[in-house]
Parts: structure tokens; C-alpha cells; sequence
């Protein structure tokens, strides 16, 4: 089954840039305006990397999602900041480990919404759910979200990108009040950016975002990541980059790295 709480769409004003649908365009998806592929392009421009880094961030998701609804066991998925739906969807990939899983999508652009409702549907033993909300209300979308998720069972919170739209200390209090709300043996899927391969390439994307973006973003070091998983007992291999999580075998030994660092850790 599939659900949406929140207001009907409001107007989707295309004359704006935003994050969602530039990520969608770098993904390859079709949902984006003219203004979403100028700014994408002139992105790329600065940091030639960043559509690797993007796919990149979508293969880490999805060897994340399968192992935690596969070996670990999890049927709860909570996915903040979602963007528009492509291939591999959280939803997807943790329903063919385990139809039964329950996944609740928050986002606050009303294209993702719109497109949401429509394209991500659940198996019929799973639920799916959208709640319109930001990442800054997050007891807002803990109240959402508790109309599916059963708070008293571990829950998968997945914050891929999306922290660093919060440009202050406030993302680490932020991310906390959510994880406070889950119990033990719940796990935390992040990443963000972080110069690791090209820095000079990832300060210019970000300058080139924030002059062109409504919705700006700060770069952190690995270690100020690393604070996002304070108190939480992270997963081999630690905190790396999102290329090196766990990758497929490969003849040719690890894949390059990316300026993405992501992890997987546990709540004690």
C-alpha cells in the first residue's frame, strides 16, 4: 500500500534551482527544468566528478539498504531528504530482500512529492509513506512517520546529502533529536560531501551551488562527519569513502575514491 500525509502540491515554481532535481538530472532521471540542467552543468563545469560522485552515493544506498533489510534484519526504513524518485529506490531494494518492509520517504519539494505518490508504490505484504517535512522539523517527521513505523522496533534512518543543506552546528542536534527517537539496534546510513579525491574541485562546487542555489550547503572535514555517528557503534569499514563501503568485488582491487564519506553504524 502507499500513502501521503502532508498539503496537497503547492505550485512548483521552475524558474528555481533545486537539489532534488539537479541531483535527479546527474542521476540520468527525466524530471528537472531547464534551470535545474543550467545550474547542473555548470556545476559539473567546477567539479568535473560530481555525476560519478552522485551514482556513486546511489550504489552506497543500495548495498546499504540490502544489507541491513538482508543480514541484519531491519523492515523499518526512514529516508530524509529522498530526492525524485529513479532506480533503485529504498523501497525497492528493501522490499526484494524483504516485502514486508515498511518505508516512510520525507521530502519538502513539491515535485518529489508529486512524483512520489505516483511512482513509488509498495509491495502489497509492505507499506510505503511520504511526509511532506524538512530535515529542520524533525519532530515533525517523527510525528509523521510514527503513523507507519513502530518506534518500539529498530528503524533504519537514511540522511544521504541532506545534512549539509544545514549549514550550522544545529545539523548535529538536528540529526540527533531523530536518532534519540529510535531504539536500540536501530542504524544510521549517512554521507555527505567531503574532500577526499579533488578538494579544490568540491570548494568550487559548493561556491558555484550557493551562488546559483536557494538552498545552500557547507562542506565538512571527514572528522566533522564523523561527529554525526558519535555515540553509535559504526560498521566495518568505518567511515570512508562511499565508493569503498562495502563495494563488489572487483579484479582490479578497490574502486577510486569519491568526494563523498559515508557509513553505517548501529545504535548500541
Amino acid at each position: 500500500m502507499a500513502d501521503h500525509l502532508g498539503p496537497d502540491s503547492e505550485e512548483i515554481d521552475d524558474t528555481v534551482p533545486h537539489s532534488a532535481r539537479i541531483w535527479n538530472y546527474w542521476l540520468g532521471g527525466k524530471d528537472h527544468y531547464d534551470i535545474d540542467r543550467q545550474v547542473g552543468d555548470e556545476i559539473a563545469r567546477s567539479n568535473p566528478g560530481i555525476v560519478t560522485t552522485a551514482r556513486a552515493q546511489r550504489a552506497f544506498l543500495c548495498r546499504a539498504v540490502r544489507h541491513l533489510a538482508g543480514e541484519v534484519g531491519i523492515r523499518q526504513f526512514l529516508d530524509v531528504g529522498t530526492g525524485l524518485p529513479t532506480v533503485d529506490n529504498t523501497h525497492e531494494v528493501a522490499q526484494r530482500v524483504a516485502p514486508e518492509a515498511r518505508i516512510v520517504y520525507v521530502d519538502h519539494d513539491p515535485l518529489v512529492l508529486t512524483h512520489a505518490r505516483a511512482l513509488l508504490t509498495s509491495t502489497p505484504e509492505g507499506v510505503t509513506h511520504y511526509i511532506d517535512a524538512d530535515l529542520r522539523e524533525p519532530d515533525a517527521i517523527l510525528s509523521g512517520a510514527a503513523a507507519t513505523l513502530d518506534f518500539e522496533r529498530p528503524v533504519a534512518l537514511i540522511l544521504l546529502g541532506v545534512a549539509a543543506h544545514i549549514t550550522d552546528e544545529s545539523a548535529y542536534e538536528v540529526v540527533g533529536r531523530l536518532l534519540d527517537a529510535l531504539p536500540s539496534g536501530s542504524h544510521l546510513v549517512f554521507s555527505d560531501s567531503a574532500e577526499v579525491a579533488n578538494p579544490e574541485a568540491v570548494r568550487a562546487m559548493v561556491r558555484e551551488w550557493n551562488r546559483t542555489s536557494d538552498n545552500p550547503r557547507v562542506n565538512r572535514t571527514r572528522d566533522e562527519i564523523g561527529r554525526f555517528f558519535d555515540g553509535l557503534d559504526i560498521l566495518e569499514p568505518g567511515l570512508v569513502s562511499v565508493t569503498r563501503w562495502r563495494p563488489e568485488a572487483l579484479p582490479f582491487g578497490e574502486p577510486d575514491e569519491v568526494d563523498n564519506v559515508g557509513g553505517v553504524a548501529r545504535k548500541p
